[in-house]
């Protein structure tokens, strides 16, 4: 039952509404709800999220720490949607906008959606805000996008909320319970590449010792520090290790660079994790002639293909870039009706170095740039090479 529905002039100022079965108490002011008479009612569930009670957890499932379910009043489609882009100067971005324009383009979705939009606004929150409220002005009806900044929202929540326009950000996440976000484990993602360097490392020392490096990505949000406390999580359990800290910025370039330059500072390490960029520290390792050592790395093909070639143990693991898509799937499923968890976590997909396969894990004939990881199979059926390579990263 929608809120709006509720509105009447014998009402005090202030509204308290009781949803029963387990949800949250809130207060409303009646002038704000009866200045958004469209606006789409959400629900907060305050219990433990099960399985029954959102729409197809095999793809959407909930966070381990999920507490509430967030379901909207149904909007008749078609709908019109938006890609609010940021930063866009790596693999993965590009890969990202591929994907949502692959998903758009797919037939099945294609006649869910009056408009698809995409924008990148580059890494300024205050840029992406306006971009957004200038969705929310044109009347779209969701907007999915990466956040630049994961506390410089809050108004722009309330703003989507009283024009009825869904927000599903996705990758970098906001500090925030009152939308749904679309994400994978980045503590674990981190986590999960500093315990493949420190497994090998011990393996082919006997003990864990000598020193790391970290090439971190992009300062400022969400992804980048949950990754950076998911590796110290365990690198710091291990007091023999030194651990020598670069920004990357999720560059490639800049990647190689900084890694050049940890080598030339440090002299060899014995093991090397990366966010994003993996193959910017593999060409700066060949360059300097760096022994072959532990790699944490992402799953880019060309990361890939160097690993597998050069035999580079430990552990390549990433988001899949067509996270994008899944985001999109989310927003659309809310605008139809549905229930999903606050907290979407996908999988993560992985591979132990040593398992990396030709023509499955990476691919020799296609370009360095593209990105291995191209689906959610829960989800829907995963995006072909063609089908990425085929939409350009470009604004629409």
């Amino acid at each position: 039952m929608c809120l709006k529905n509720y509105v009447s002039a014998e009402i005090s100022a202030f509204w308290e509404i009781t949803l029963r079965e387990e949800f949250t108490v809130r207060t409303f002011n009646k002038a704000a709800l009866a200045a958004s008479a469209a606006m789409l009612c959400a629900f907060s569930f305050t219990s433990a999220v099960r399985a029954e009670d959102t729409h197809r957890p095999e793809c959407f499932s909930a966070a381990p720490d999920n507490a509430k379910v967030i379901k909207y009043e149904k909007r008749d489609g078609p709908y019109k949607v938006a890609f609010v882009n940021g930063f866009a100067g790596n693999d993965w971005r590009v890969t990202a906008i591929q994907g949502a324009k692959a998903w758009a383009a797919r037939e099945e979705n294609k006649a869910k959606l009056s408009e698809f939009t995409v924008v990148s606004v580059g890494n300024d929150s205050a840029a992406q805000i306006a971009a957004i409220d200038n969705f929310i002005a044109a009347g779209y009806d969701a907007i999915t996008f990466i956040a630049v900044n994961p506390t410089a929202f809050s108004s722009v929540i309330k703003r989507a909320e009283q024009a009825g326009t869904v927000l599903v950000p996705f990758d970098n996440v906001l500090d925030t319970d009152a939308i749904v976000q679309v994400n994978e484990n980045q503590f674990e993602l981190g986590a999960m590449k500093a315990e493949a360097v420190v497994r090998e490392i011990e393996k082919a020392k006997g003990k864990v010792e000598g020193s790391v490096l970290e090439v971190s990505g992009l300062p400022g949000n969400a992804t980048d520090r949950d990754n950076h406390l998911g590796m110290r999580s365990v690198l710091d359990k291990h007091p023999g290790l030194k651990v020598v800290q670069v920004v990357g910025n999720w560059d490639a370039g800049t990647v190689q660079k900084v890694t050049a330059d940890a080598i030339a500072t440090n002299g060899n390490f014995d093991g090397v994790m990366v966010q994003e960029g993996t193959i910017g520290a593999l060409n700066a390792m060949k360059n300097a002639g760096h022994p072959v050592v532990p790699i944490g790395g992402d799953a880019g093909n060309g990361a890939r293909k160097l690993i597998a070639e050069g035999k580079y143990p430990g552990i390549t693991a990433a988001q899949a870039p067509v996270m994008s898509a899944v985001a999109l799937e989310a927003a659309v499923s809310l605008l139809e009706g549905n229930a999903l968890p606050q907290k979407v976590f996908l999988p993560i997909p992985n591979k132990d170095n040593a398992e990396l396969k030709e023509g499955t894990d990476y691919f020799p004939n296609l370009p360095d740039t593209f990105y291995t990881t191209t689906g959610y199979p829960n989800c829907f059926p995963v995006f072909t090479p063609e089908e990425l390579l085929g939409q350009t990263p470009d604004n629409t």
